[in-house]
């Protein structure tokens, strides 16, 4: 695998792991890894969760970009 598929990778499960964990929080519930983020204000907990969503988006969309081979 090359950098870029990895890149994908690691983008395309942050965009997931931010938007299950987005909704679970909506219910009530709450993914076990990611726990930690229920005991910090709900306002920075909410504001993690979506930039795993941005960031994750923005990690997918740059390594799809540039010179392919």
């Amino acid at each position: 695998m090359n950098s870029k598929t990895i890149i994908s990778i690691i983008g395309f499960l942050l965009f997931i792991l931010g938007g299950v964990s987005l909704v679970l929080s909506l219910i009530g519930a709450n993914l076990t890894y990611l726990r930690w983020l229920e005991s910090i204000p709900q306002l920075l907990s909410f504001a993690i969760k979506i930039l795993m969503i941005v960031f994750g988006i923005a990690m997918v969309y740059v390594s799809r970009m540039g010179d392919d081979e």
